[in-house]
């Protein structure tokens, strides 16, 4: 087994916050008081500021060897850009010690790096210097670069005009061309489209499992996490809660609770979706037990439902779900056309209508919700909220669900595990 090529040790971070301390009021004396207090002592500072000393990260400790693909998880808040922006050396550590044996090349927010009164071709080289590489390196390297970014059309134009989106792909394409042996990457990558995402997926993939260099990547996206890495690092207010193969810990998140995504109400919301008739309550996604959820194996079912309000007397209506991916293409749409109360007139009360589902059946990948209450005869849409909710599909199981050993995923938006019938025949 190789030697560890970052070996952190009781690493901690702490920031010191200010907050207003909490008055009832003050008054016009006080005002005039600190003024005058102001004018005989100019280097004093009258101010109500309250100091807290905030820990971003307590005591962390962990080794990675070289070529291991590594994802760090948690919640907002958690401490997990904070660690990468340690690692970088763009942060000086409270407490502890972290050890790096390579040269490093960071991703961490958009234009990380780049200086923006430089054309892209100029913050290129100037990257490469950054990371240790000699000219004739970085020329060597030069047209891939321009070539996996797409933005040679804006090379020789200053990267203060580039959008987030030309940066993101720029930036990425100097991190991972330039060689160096530790990569870290922040969640910057959800700046770009779907399919420069993928790209950058394969990227560091290849650099990783083929060219034996260390990833470490901070992602919400337990898919992702789940396809590239083989180690996963969860973190939870500034401490490692869990570290070891990625399966075991993401599972170990999604099942610490839930996630807002996958749940909202209007309760107490003033744009609640409504008519005179029927107005809607809450939508929720949520597993057989009705735990809300946001993440789903793909062997899983799905149950989706919403809570609404009949207001009035006598109406008949139905249910409507849309389902769309995260580039809005409509997956499905589905509508209760099977229950008895669908074509019975309703009285005033609360109502909950639940669909499902069936396992195997969604690709993996983000999925939004469309919920709707129509009238059939005549047609008539009562309302329409068309991203109530989300959910994320996600395959543990490499090989043995409808998915399959698909490393980078594959094209389609459902995968239904479809029965197959072969047998020989024989030759006449």
């Amino acid at each position: 087994m190789s030697d560890p090529i970052i070996i952190v040790q009781n690493l901690s971070k702490s920031y010191f916050l200010k907050h207003k301390n909490a008055e009832h009021y003050i008054a016009l004396r006080d005002v005039l008081t600190n003024k005058i207090k102001a004018i005989f002592n100019p280097t004093s500072k009258i101010s109500n500021l309250k100091s807290e000393e905030f820990w971003a990260l307590k005591d962390v400790s962990f080794e990675i060897k070289q070529g291991e693909r590594v994802g760090i998880i948690g919640r907002n808040g958690a401490g997990k850009s904070t660690l990468l922006k340690v690692l970088s050396r763009i942060v000086t550590p409270t407490k502890g010690r972290v050890t790096i044996d390579g040269r490093v090349a960071s991703l961490l927010e958009v234009g990380t790096g780049f200086h923006p009164e430089l054309t892209g071709r100029e913050n290129i080289f100037l990257n490469g210097s950054i990371v240790g590489m000699s000219k004739a390196e970085i020329k060597k390297k030069f047209d891939e670069i321009v070539a996996f970014s797409e933005v040679e059309k804006f090379l020789d134009t200053p990267v203060k005009r580039f959008s987030s989106g030309m940066y993101v792909r720029l930036a990425f394409a100097v991190a991972a061309h330039l060689e160096p042996e530790i990569l870290l990457i922040d969640e910057v990558l959800a700046v770009g489209d779907s399919s420069f995402q993928k790209k950058c997926l394969g990227k560091m993939e290849d650099v990783s499992k083929r060219e034996g260099r260390t990833v470490l990547f901070v992602s919400h996206s337990m898919e992702t996490v789940l396809r590239l890495c083989n180690k996963t690092i969860l973190l939870d207010n500034g401490e490692i809660k869990q570290i070891g193969p990625t399966e075991t810990v993401i599972k170990s998140y999604l099942n610490t609770g839930t996630e807002s995504s996958s749940y909202r109400s209007w309760l107490n919301s003033p744009n609640i979706p409504s008519n005179n008739i029927v107005k809607l309550r809450k939508v929720s996604i949520h597993n057989e037990s009705y735990e809300i959820k946001a993440t789903f194996e793909i062997t899983k079912k799905i149950g989706v439902s919403m809570e609404y309000e009949v207001l009035e007397d006598g109406d008949i209506f139905t249910h409507s779900f849309n389902f769309y991916n995260e580039e809005g293409v409509n997956v499905f749409n589905t509508h209760d056309v099977v229950s008895d109360l669908r074509t019975k007139p309703r009285s005033k009360g609360i109502y909950t209508t639940t669909m499902w589902i069936p396992e195997n059946l969604l690709a993996e990948g983000v999925v939004v919700v469309g919920v709707a209450i129509i009238k059939i005869e005549p047609f008539t849409i009562y309302y329409h909220e068309k991203e109530a909710v989300s959910f994320n599909v996600i395959d543990y199981m490499k090989g043995d669900s409808a998915r399959g050993n698909y490393t980078l995923g594959f094209p389609g938006m459902v995968r239904p595990l479809c029965k197959w019938e072969t047998e020989k025949r024989e030759m006449k």
